[in-house]
């Protein structure tokens, strides 16, 4: 694992040369929030930093319920049992293992991974505009259908999930690049996933921080031309169609 700082955020990265897949820990003066839970092996490394950081995990927030964030819930959930975990009230469904799709959802299935056998279900559920500690929640869904984004309200970092991936540059979620496919093919509805990265861009970010990749400072110029990016391949692939 590594651990890099930007500010009051740290992020924890398993695999990061060969698959990134990240967390994060965001300071607060109680402790620290854990946002996502990686992979299943996650969890001792996890608990570990917190423990070399001599704070304590007061939360755990998850952005979406696909198997890569939401991993190593069960053993966290173990070690920490007073911890309470949140999630989107959408994405809680999914993270129960219902893929059923709300009626005035786009009808397309959930794609990804999504947890089978999770014991875990989270004690507070998140609607849009909610607030824990220094973080706000914003509803971003595309990547999945109650994916949320959290902004620190001191700093303005955005951890984002997988509305972004930066693995192969800022991309949003649904926009398909071969040397790094998987956010794209694991997104629910690529026209949703572009509203919602506007929405974060409109926040004016200082840093974003996602799920796949580095992270960027000073990200907005690279949200942009990553949004323009996306909206041109919506276009050509509806005249394509037509």
């Amino acid at each position: 694992m590594r651990i890099v700082r930007e500010g009051s955020v740290y992020q924890l990265s398993f695999m990061p040369r060969f698959f990134p897949v990240n967390c994060y820990f965001v300071e607060e003066e109680d402790g620290l929030t854990l946002i996502d839970a990686a992979l299943p092996f996650s969890y001792k490394a996890i608990l570990k930093a917190a423990g070399d950081m001599e704070k304590p995990i007061q939360r755990i927030l998850l952005t979406h319920s696909h198997d890569d964030h939401v991993g190593a819930l069960d053993r966290l959930k173990a070690a920490l049992p007073h911890v309470p975990i949140y999630i989107s009230e959408r994405d809680s469904k999914i993270l129960s293992g219902d893929l059923t799709l709300e009626p005035e959802e786009p009808q397309t299935p959930i794609r990804g991974g999504v947890p089978k056998k999770l014991k875990t279900r989270a004690d507070i559920l998140l609607k849009d505009g909610d607030c824990i500690g220094s973080l706000l929640a914003i509803a971003t869904p595309g990547h999945t259908p109650g994916q949320m984004a959290f902004l620190d309200t001191r700093s303005r970092a955005i951890i984002a999930g997988d509305a972004f991936q930066t693995r192969t540059g800022v991309t949003v979620a649904g926009e398909l690049k071969l040397s790094f496919p998987f956010p794209a093919l694991a997104t629910w509805s690529k026209s949703l996933a572009v509203e919602s990265a506007q929405k974060l861009l409109d926040q004016q970010p200082t840093l974003l921080a996602v799920g796949h990749g580095e992270m960027v400072k000073m990200p907005t110029e690279k949200m942009k031309r990553a949004i323009d990016e996306a909206k041109q391949s919506m276009e050509r692939k509806k005249l394509n169609v037509t």
